[in-house]
């Protein structure tokens, strides 16, 4: 079982992550891409699904147009110091208006997940050598924040006013 938390619960995967451009898989498997070889399919040769998944560095403007029928992306966190993702994931939310499902892919850990939500993911791979129903909690780690989050668009002190 892939350590998958959606929902609020570990979940089995009905998606395939592929890794690399050469990687083969068939064509009825639901799978996630690399953005290059995203690019590059031809959809009427596929009759599963296909989303695509995102390094750091990505270029959003290359999904602006498919963004409506992408049922989900994936951002990669090659490492847990590095937190490009966060940036794109919040962009894609809130300058883009991505509603399907993000999710986060890579050295994900439990110390991550409630700021991973806090800016728009909804699923988390964690780690494999990490026991995702240990890391559930990461998600309860707050029961505020102060900031406008993608979850809470209103800053506290705006909240506490309007009360």
């Amino acid at each position: 079982m892939q350590n998958l938390i959606k929902n609020d619960a570990v979940t089995e995967d009905a998606w395939r992550l592929i890794r690399s451009d050469d990687e083969s898989y068939d064509a009825a498997e639901d799978v996630i891409l690399p953005l290059a070889a995203w690019l590059a399919l031809d959809p009427a040769a596929r009759s599963g699904q296909s989303a695509v998944w995102l390094a750091p560095d990505a270029d959003l403007i290359l999904l602006r147009p498919a963004l409506a029928q992408l049922p989900l992306i994936a951002i990669d966190f090659p490492a847990f110091t590095d937190g490009r993702g966060y940036s794109l994931a919040r962009l894609l939310r809130e300058r883009y208006g991505y509603q399907g499902e993000l999710r986060a892919i890579g050295d994900v850990q439990r110390d991550q997940l409630a700021y991973l939500a806090r800016v728009g993911f909804t699923v988390f791979a964690i780690r494999d050598d990490r026991p995702a129903e240990a890391a559930l909690d990461g998600l309860r780690d707050f029961s505020d924040q102060y900031q406008a989050t993608v979850l809470q668009p209103e800053p506290l002190f705006k909240r506490r006013t309007q009360r």
